[in-house]
């Protein structure tokens, strides 16, 4: 592609104007902190303005500005992060909070005929904002573009993406140009804080018009980033700062899409107890597209040693002791930068009463499945002898991992909320109170949203962290814009939704990559006792649900004792009834609560719990076939669980029986518990949790 001119629209419902550098299409639409929100155009001028531009590919054709010079300044941009496996695709970018504005900088080593760039929702290629830069293999051309449900490329009567400039390097061609936040235009996406899944194609044909492309056939994938990064100032290091790197030797990367590789490094003898200040990745040159996140994980000091070990996570060869390395030091993801302290607060590491086994994750995608690729990327610590005045602390929040929290299969929007109660802050928090000041969300694959919110006095008064656009695949320790201040008495409620329509059975909670988590593991300080405040519906309660079950359905599901919680899920017949009343037991039952110590011993309480749910459920008018036991031919089951306290209790006569119910059901009027009534301590023999990662897939010492 032979880029010596760009092609660039005029503003739609005006004349053709000249575009100046910095200027872009319709110079004041952009809105900014300070400047009021702009004016839509209506349904008639865009779809006047789309055919227009349908008709006229441009108006004007603009020298690019200083097609041979030097790159422009990296400290100008300070996020990068390599767009395609073969690191051909660079973007840098800054953001402008005052602007309300993100500038991009696009390197592009290998230039065919154009290029598209955007983002989506969850990475399509439908249903996308882009920016396009194509050409007809005479002129070349540059716009803002949507593609709806189908892909087809349109031409946005609102440019949007504001051309910048262009500059050819010996590197290859520098694409600068900028995008609000949030724009008028509903064809544009709203840039938020969280995820955001940035999409990229390569056109290698020149191509006529915008409508000539086909998405389908084009050489692309997606890539995702914080684009929001926090304004943060970088403190103040001190002199007697030392540095340790912990890096994997010399791997071979396996030729395969995605690969979890873990190293085994241990601290020297005798290390004293130090305060890490600052970590940053240490990547291996030319694997910056391969190396997607990694993480350092210190492992419990129950144990005396630990074996060595370098290889794969999931293999068979891995001592099972690794999987009791779950104590988080370090994360790091694709797009981050080096990760500071507060100058207050640093995490201690060496010492009493501290391992010094450390766990090495990377995370290798290789979507292209290179051979013999070598690697030796890690983590670089900053540490100090000299302890500030806070240890730092991390602490678990959302749902238990429990497969009582499951989510039905084929549900694109399915809610669980976890509770870290008012009675559990009050107990283990000092009356200070304590400075979150960082967090890192996690579900397994299914998940698709995440948030933390701080409620004090029964109202929610702030966001601790949030993820619309959350991906499993991309995972890190954010830094939040402003410290949250928690006191005793104020409750931290988190928040997941998933999304099952890919699978053909329920998901319950659990360790596997197949089950779910809901977990926020925020970073604070000063230290408590408190490491795990987290919740999952009373167990009493779900196996009522069953027995509701049992009753409702036409064809008969016996759910017994003996089976296990996920097989007695597997068995339910997903209709909508089983799916509502579900919803509603998770929506208003009492739960059980677990405020954990570190040493895994629960700070004890109980609330009392309430039965107002089950005594509507309860209502439900049914007739009673003669029996009260559910025998199933093979088994031999026979549960005599009731439903209520007050004694409706399951029913049904034989294997090939149905339930019997009558034509008029009672609505389920299901009454708001508060979440004070809610809140119960964990049932009496069950196994506290002890503190975990949650990104490994094995359980870890303490875990149910």
């Amino acid at each position: 592609m032979q880029l010596k001119t760009i092609t660039y629209p005029a503003c739609p419902g005006g004349p053709a104007h000249k575009w100046a550098p910095g200027a872009g299409c319709c110079p004041g639409r952009m809105q900014s902190s300070r400047s009021k929100p702009c004016s839509c155009p209506s349904l008639k001028l865009r779809e006047v303005a789309s055919m227009y531009f349908t008709l006229v590919a441009a108006v004007l054709v603009i020298l690019v500005v200083a097609l041979q010079g030097s790159a422009p300044r990296q400290s100008d941009f300070p996020y990068k992060v390599p767009l395609d496996p073969q690191g051909l695709l660079e973007l840098s970018w800054n953001v402008s909070y005052p602007e309300q504005a993100v500038n991009f900088q696009l390197l592009i080593k290998e230039l065919h005929f154009g290029l598209l760039f955007g983002m989506s929702d969850r990475g399509e290629f439908e249903n996308a904002d882009l920016a396009v830069l194509w050409s007809d293999g005479h002129n070349s051309y540059f716009g803002d573009a949507w593609s709806d449900a189908k892909g087809q490329l349109h031409m946005d009567s609102q440019q949007d993406y504001q051309l910048l400039g262009a500059r050819r390097a010996p590197e290859g061609l520098y694409l600068l140009f900028r995008r609000a936040f949030s724009t008028c235009d509903p064809k544009d996406y709203l840039i938020e804080d969280g995820t955001v899944h940035l999409i990229y194609g390569v056109l290698e044909k020149p191509v006529h018009s915008l409508q000539a492309i086909n998405v389908s056939a084009l050489h692309g994938g997606l890539q995702r980033v914080q684009l929001l990064k926090p304004n943060i100032s970088i403190p103040q290091l001190p002199r007697d700062m030392q540095t340790m790197e912990i890096t994997a030797p010399d791997v071979v990367i396996p030729s395969q899409e995605t690969t979890y590789w873990c190293y085994m490094a241990e601290l020297p003898e005798g290390f004293p107890k130090h305060h890490i200040i600052m970590y940053e990745p240490v990547v291996t040159a030319g694997n910056e597209a391969l190396v997607h996140h990694m993480e350092v994980f210190q492992c419990a000091a129950d144990f005396d040693s630990f074996p060595h070990y370098n290889g794969p996570c999931d293999s068979k060869m891995k001592p099972e002791r690794l999987n009791y390395c779950r104590h988080v030091l370090a994360a790091w993801a694709m797009g981050a930068q080096a990760f500071y302290y507060p100058e207050e607060a640093g995490l201690a590491f060496g010492g009493p009463g501290s391992s010094r086994y450390l766990r090495l994750e990377i995370h290798y995608h290789n979507p292209l499945v290179f051979k013999g690729r070598r690697d030796s990327s890690g983590i670089r610590l900053y540490y100090t002898a000299t302890l500030r005045p806070y240890d730092a602390g991390i602490m678990e929040l959302g749902l238990v991992y429990t497969p009582v929290m499951a989510i039905p299969p084929g549900e694109d929007s399915f809610i669980l909320t976890g509770y870290c109660t008012d009675k559990c802050t009050q107990l283990a928090l000092p009356s200070a109170g304590i400075r979150i000041f960082a967090s890192q969300l996690h579900t397994h694959l299914a998940g698709r949203k995440v948030v933390t919110v701080l409620a004090r006095h029964g109202r929610e008064r702030q966001v601790v962290n949030a993820d619309s656009h959350y991906s499993p695949h991309f995972q890190e320790i954010r830094m939040l814009k402003e410290v949250v201040s928690v006191f005793p008495g104020d409750e931290l409620i988190t928040t997941c939704t998933y999304n099952t329509e890919d699978r053909s059975r329920a998901t319950v909670g659990g360790f596997g990559i197949l089950e779910e988590m809901c977990v926020n593991y925020v970073h604070y300080y000063p230290q408590t006792q408190l490491e795990l405040c987290k919740s999952a519906v009373d167990p009493g309660y779900l196996h009522r649900y069953f027995n509701l079950v049992n009753r409702f359905n036409d064809e008969e599901v016996c759910m017994c004792p003996q089976v296990s919680v996920p097989q007695q899920f597997y068995s339910i017949p997903w209709n909508t009834f089983n799916r509502d009343v579900l919803k509603s037991l998770y929506g208003f039952a009492p739960i059980s609560v677990h405020c954990n110590k570190s040493s895994a011993v629960r700070f004890p309480f109980s609330d009392p719990k309430s039965d107002d749910f089950w005594e509507e459920l309860s209502a439900v008018n049914y007739a009673k076939p003669q029996g009260n036991t559910c025998e199933r031919q093979r088994g031999r089951c026979r549960p005599r669980v009731p439903l209520h306290p007050q004694g409706l209790a399951v029913i049904c006569s034989g294997f090939n029986s149905k339930a019997l119910k009558t034509t008029t059901i009672k609505t389920l009027h299901l009454p708001l518990i508060s979440p004070k009534s809610r809140f119960r301590d964990v049932s009496a023999g069950q196994t506290p949790q002890q503190m975990g990662s949650g990104l490994e897939l094995s359980p870890g010492a303490g875990a149910p």
